[in-house]
């Protein structure tokens, strides 16, 4: 969009500069990580990657050794001790000390390393002769850190929080009275910010443990918590010359295998004063189980370490120091080739801007990235338009994901950084919290404010290619070469011509014609190339009684003139992201559509594989028999195959539980022969399986705002709700801009078919649907619970199961940086003695979301569906 500094030529010209100079510090083999062709992996500060050397070299030591139980005497539990202590050695090694000043404490990890330090400091609680101890920390710390006040309160120590710049100011502080005062504090603050990559001063430790710099004005003894997890992944650390008291420690930040394994490093000055209540199996030289007897093991590390020990992956430690230096060469080259690249990242992308000059990002950071010594490989930052208004985390998150770049987004575990970088009150965590905001999830803007922002972080692994392609993704997400974009209205009138009034003219899909026989021989030979669509029909004396039942219910419409809006299509989807299967009459069930998504697949670890991951799934195509109560299932160069529609979740059949989404649900495997044909076609282990009617997903209390009873509305598998709506003429207003951004047009029919919506209604205006807060078809009555955020999935052509990642950025382009797409709908029903039914043609009347007159009806509120 713009010529100017900063925009598209700009970048072009200056990225041709910077390929002039060698990013690649470190020359890495790309095949020995196999795992990430063809992807960009920009999460290193989130976890680093394992080479497949790393994993051989393991491997091989387990083919070729025996370790057994390292409590025992035996042969193979000696070579596990002797093991485990070399790895010992070794880790004070990589950080520059010996065993006469530091314990290494095996943890699962640097969260367990915290909470340790946490029960065993030498708190004195308030309300003693003595003063009482105080637990500081850095308001930049991971929630880990601050997860420790909730101990100390029980200790009855008082926690204070303090901010970077307060620290800074510390040491104009006179030293406080009773220096002679034996009381332990803690002050605990990171080497590297997780949030921003700001390296804190490694001097601080000396100026506070000799009262040079104290975080509070109070008498004591001070002790440094250095938190290590993110520096020493990419930075060498120095303990003989930085000597923090507790340095709690991930392998997997720094090897990427194994995880579940970290420790805690104690300054053997502390460690005889730390103490402990439980003891399990191997810290005991000798206890009774009839008395209150107890002795400890005089090694700190054995003291300390409960159980048995996580031995093999201690031994894979081993190989990960080998692997890691024959790779790079040591942590120095690890710093200056990561520092090199977010230099350069940075640089470019601070200077992005759009034709008006505006800045494309806002980079949240302490520096200007000109020392490694005081910025790590770290940037954060949020995405803005023209008009300076960030675009939500989650909306870039997903864009990445079609350029296979994978980033980390959200508050990254730190709230006190990202609280002080993005402007956020305490009172606005707490109202973002009663809006339905919690950490890790999507909700990426309330009341047009951030609530998080966008992490890239570089490892040894990384290349000079992953900086360039993630900046060209940015580019092409907010500039581009030309000016033109088609102006896409949120609301646009279409021509009477372009949307028929009477009649569905979208629903001209190659379908199945239901199979009448149940044997897959003869499924096989009554397969009819017909098109076709499926009509449910009731008993012939109910038909008359539903017309009229319909009529006499229907709620008015508070939508003042203009043309009826009727049903166009209606899909379900009865196994989980495979094709669809149109109808043109569907009853309508407790859970929505009936048989709407019903079954999955799921790959050999009862994962629910979706298109995201095996695109090839649209390429199925289920359809229902209801007289024969059987669903056929068909694929290109497969024999069609039938699966029962009777629940079969009787006494002999396992219930297994899966996971939908966040959702915990029941379900129950459909067999051998059916797995057999779908592991077969897309060409790796999986299984189909079924939901149980014992028990269904409770819905999204988020997606229920409105609807009295939601504890007791259930989906099948879907996502968010029970039915998600689309408008035709919102699909006939994107493909206007598609139009002009793909080389071949798409057709009408195949866009409607991405979107995979359960009802297609064909109103005057696009988008309308936004502003429907209820709807009524026929005797139905739906609550719209909400927008539907679109993901890279509607990207997969439906019908060859081919990617065009154009779709999912014209729809962010089109509709301001937001990927919404239609509307989600749950049932508000009618108490009935009928089955209802959903059918093409139908009348759709909206209630307006300004309008408070009409009320829905008092049945819904007092049932709502289950």
């Amino acid at each position: 969009a713009s010529e100017s500094k900063g925009g598209f030529a700009w970048y072009s010209s200056e990225c041709s500069l910077w390929e002039k100079m060698d990013f690649n510090i470190l020359k890495i083999d790309s095949s020995n990580f196999i795992c990430i062709l063809g992807i960009t992996y920009l999460d290193h500060a989130g976890s680093a990657l394992f080479p497949e050397s790393l994993l051989k070299a393991f491997t091989d030591d387990l083919r070729n050794n025996v370790y057994g139980n390292p409590h025992s005497q035996n042969i193979s539990s000696k070579l596990t001790y002797d093991t485990i202590e070399h790895v010992r050695y070794r880790i004070l090694q990589h950080f520059h000390t010996t065993a006469e000043d530091y314990t290494i404490i095996f943890t699962s990890g640097c969260t367990a390393a915290l909470k340790l330090i946490a029960e065993s400091f030498p708190w004195i609680p308030e309300g003693t002769e003595q003063p009482g101890s105080r637990f500081c920390y850095l308001t930049d710390s991971h929630t880990s850190v601050v997860g420790m006040r909730g101990i100390t309160a029980s200790k009855n120590v008082l926690s204070v929080p303090i901010k970077p710049k307060e620290i800074l100011l510390a040491k104009s502080r006179s030293p406080a009275e009773k220096q002679n005062c034996t009381t332990p504090h803690l002050f605990s603050y990171p080497a590297q910010s997780n949030f921003s990559g700001t390296k804190y001063p490694l001097s601080w430790i000396q100026d506070i443990k000799s009262g040079r710099l104290c975080p509070i004005k109070i008498p004591g003894k001070w002790f440094v918590l250095l938190d290590a997890a993110s520096y020493v992944s990419s930075s060498p650390l120095d303990l003989g010359v930085h000597q923090a008291d507790f340095i709690p420690i991930s392998f997997y930040k720094i090897f990427g295998f194994p995880t579940g394994l970290g420790a805690l490093l104690v300054n053997n000055r502390i460690a005889p004063f730390l103490r402990k209540t439980y003891f399990g199996g191997g810290t005991a030289a000798a206890y009774l189980a009839g008395e209150d007897f107890y002795f400890p093991r005089k090694s700190i590390a054995e003291r300390f370490e409960d159980g048995t020990v996580s031995f093999l992956d201690i031994i894979a430690l081993k190989h990960g120091f080998d692997v890691l230096e024959k790779l790079t060469g040591g942590m120095e080259k690890i710093k200056q080739h990561t520092f090199a690249l977010a230099h350069y990242t940075y640089t470019i992308l601070s200077n992005l801007k759009y034709a008006n000059g505006a800045p494309v990002v806002r980079i949240y950071s302490d520096t200007d990235f000109s020392n490694p010594d005081v910025q790590g490989p770290i940037i954060n930052f949020n995405v803005l338009n023209e008009n300076g208004e960030v675009l939500g985390f989650s909306q870039v998150d997903k864009m990445a994901s079609l350029h296979n770049i994978y980033v980390r987004t959200g508050c990254f575990c730190n709230t006190g950084a990202c609280q002080m970088h993005l402007d956020i009150s305490n009172e606005d965590i707490q109202r973002n919290l009663q809006a339905g905001h919690v950490c890790g999830d999507d909700i990426d803007i309330v009341d047009g404010r951030p609530t998080g922002s966008v992490r890239i972080s570089f490892g040894y692994m990384s290349s000079f290619e992953d900086a360039q392609t993630f900046l060209n993704f940015i580019v092409a997400m907010t500039l581009s070469k030309s000016d033109t974009e088609i102006p896409f209205q949120s609301i646009t009138k279409l021509t009477t011509e372009s949307v028929p009034d009477n009649q569905p003219s979208f629903n001209n899909a190659e379908k199945l014609s239901p199979m009448l026989q149940i044997s897959d021989g003869d499924l096989r030979n009554n397969l009819s190339a017909a098109k076709t669509t499926v009509n449910w029909q009731p008993p012939e004396a109910g038909v008359e009684s539903i017309r009229a039942a319909v009529s006499a219910t229907a709620v008015p419409t508070c939508r003042k003139g203009g043309k009826p809006i009727t049903v166009a299509s209606i899909y379900l989807y009865p196994i989980k992201s495979c094709s669809a299967f149109e109808v043109t009459e569907w009853p309508v069930g407790k859970q929505g559509l009936l048989y709407d998504r019903n079954w999955m697949v799921v790959n050999q670890n009862g994962v629910c594989m979706t298109q995201k991951q095996e695109p090839r799934l649209c390429l199925v195509n289920p359809s229902i028999d209801l007289k024969q109560k059987i669903m056929v299932i068909q694929a290109e160069g497969m024999d069609p195959i039938s699966v029962s529609l009777e629940d079969n979740s009787g006494k002999e059949t396992v219930i297994c539980e899966s996971k939908v989404c966040s959702h915990r649900v029941k379900t129950y495997d459909c067999g051998e022969r059916i797995a057999g044909w779908f592991s077969m076609f897309l060409g790796r282990p999986c299984r189909l399986i079924r939901q149980s009617s014992d028990m269904k997903i409770k819905a999204h209390q988020k997606n229920t705002k409105g609807l009295s009873s939601a504890a007791s509305i259930s989906l099948s598998l879907v996502n968010e709700a029970q039915y998600l709506l689309i408008n035709v003429a919102s699909i006939l207003q994107l493909k206007e801009h598609l139009s002009a951004r793909l080389e071949e047009p798409l057709e009408t029919e195949e866009l409607i078919q991405r979107f995979r919506a359960n009802i297609v209604v064909s109103a005057p205006e696009s988008f309308e649907e936004e502003e429907w807060a209820e709807i009524s078809i026929g005797a139905l009555q739906f609550q719209v619970v909400g927008p539907c955020s679109r993901c890279q999935i509607i990207c997969i052509d439906q019908q060859s199961g081919e990617r065009n990642k154009e779709i999912l950025q014209s729809l962010s382009a089109a509709r301001g940086r937001k990927t919404n797409f239609g509307i989600y709908l749950m049932n508000r029903p009618l108490q009935s003695s009928f089955s209802d039914i959903l059918s093409v043609g139908s009348e759709v009347l909206p209630v307006l979301k300004e309008n408070t007159e009409i009320q829905p009806p008092t049945s819904s509120e007092e049932k709502c569906s289950g």
